[in-house]
């Protein structure tokens, strides 16, 4: 990507003054209160792209209704109703001996998700709608019926460097002021087995990385998700629902462990997961797991106990979801074989997890076995 000569002088000057402040900071290492701190996340100033017409030559292309979003103004099950804790906050949460804030948080290693005690999944999707957009973010996947939301690509505004180039020239151009980084933010939003939801949040994350000699070209790079930015985002749903700072805070650091054995089973050829823990907890956990892997969930249907998903290249998503990839992009994207991953009782307290084909036999292929060795790096 070429860049005009003002620009990559901006970014070249931003460089040096990200690597002075670093070198007189020495605060080279991320915590989890750095993400926490209010000015380390700002997502509000990220420009969008225009919505494209369809030249009066083409015909609109089709939109399955089965992947379709639901009107901006759904209640679904209606919002709702606060509850007052002992401690005085008004929280969407039932407040209860065992949860005093109608809240906790359960973790899985590094991974965390929300559980709100007593409310079912669509009473908190509108407000998880408006926790998105009053982030700065747009919805790109809105599907209440699967509990799947997810983010399009955006720009922490936060990373740009506050130097004397940006507060001077940069605010002439300050649309065109870019971090280099883009990161995008996926919900799975699930029935818990008492009354309550279970909320994840999962992020993944691009980077721009100068090339050449010169530095005029550029390319994006993946870069690994940030388990402390997934935890802030959750503090701050918990304030959305309720909680103070300092309680979202306590609840982040008080989190329930909830993790469980995983075992590889390659008898007769086949390779599957035996997890010691019920359906309901495996099938969070296997949703988790698939969210933190190169595999989008595209649909989910638990009463068959299954995930149907698909390799996600998430640097031609970048490129096809930027404006220019949007004003200038070509031909069909390829598309891309669809898996289904089965989740479904074993024994008591044990689950089976396993990519089959459409006739629910084993899949023994090889890109199905590399999803289950993913999935045993995952939930190990």
């Amino acid at each position: 990507m070429k860049r005009s000569a003002l620009f990559t002088h901006a970014c070249r000057l931003s460089v040096l003054s990200l690597g002075i402040g670093t070198l007189i900071s020495l605060a080279g290492c991320d915590t989890l209160n750095d993400w926490l701190a209010p000015d380390r996340v700002n997502y509000k100033g990220a420009e969008t792209a225009p919505t494209l017409t369809v030249p009066s030559d083409l015909s609109p292309a089709v939109i399955s209704q089965n992947y379709a979003a639901p009107p901006k103004l759904n209640t679904l099950g209606g919002a709702a109703p606060r509850a007052l804790t002992p401690a005085g906050n008004a929280t969407v949460g039932v407040p209860s001996p065992q949860d005093p804030f109608g809240m906790h948080v359960e973790k899985d290693g590094d991974r965390r998700w929300l559980v709100v005690d007593g409310r079912s999944p669509d009473q908190l999707w509108p407000q998880l709608q408006e926790f998105w957009e009053e982030n700065g973010f747009t919805l790109k996947t809105d599907a209440p019926a699967t509990g799947i939301m997810a983010t399009d690509w955006a720009e922490n505004r936060a990373n740009i460097p506050d130097d004397w180039f940006r507060n001077s020239v940069g605010k002439l151009i300050d649309f065109a002021y870019s971090s280099g980084t883009r990161d995008q933010f996926t919900t799975l939003v699930e029935r818990g087995a008492t009354n309550s939801t279970d909320i994840s949040i999962s992020h993944s994350a691009m980077e721009e990385v100068m090339t050449g000699q010169d530095k005029t070209s550029s390319k994006w790079e993946e870069r690994p998700r940030n388990p402390a930015l997934e935890a802030a985002f959750l503090a701050r749903l918990m304030q959305k629902f309720g909680l103070t700072d300092a309680q979202s805070k306590q609840l982040l650091t008080d989190a329930v462990p909830a993790g469980a054995s995983v075992s590889l089973d390659q008898a007769g050829g086949s390779s599957t997961l035996d997890l010691s823990e019920p359906f309901d907890s495996a099938w969070l956990r296997v949703g988790l797991a698939l969210d933190r892997t190169n595999f989008t969930v595209d649909n989910r249907d638990r009463a068959k106990g299954l995930y149907y998903v698909r390799y996600s290249d998430s640097m031609q998503e970048l490129k096809k979801d930027g404006l220019l990839g949007r004003l200038f992009s070509g031909g069909t994207p390829k598309p891309t074989r669809e898996f289904m991953v089965n989740v479904r009782p074993k024994a008591d307290a044990i689950t089976q997890i396993a990519v089959v084909d459409a006739n629910g036999a084993i899949d023994n292929s090889t890109d199905a076995q590399r999803i289950v060795s993913l999935l045993h790096a995952q939930l190990n």
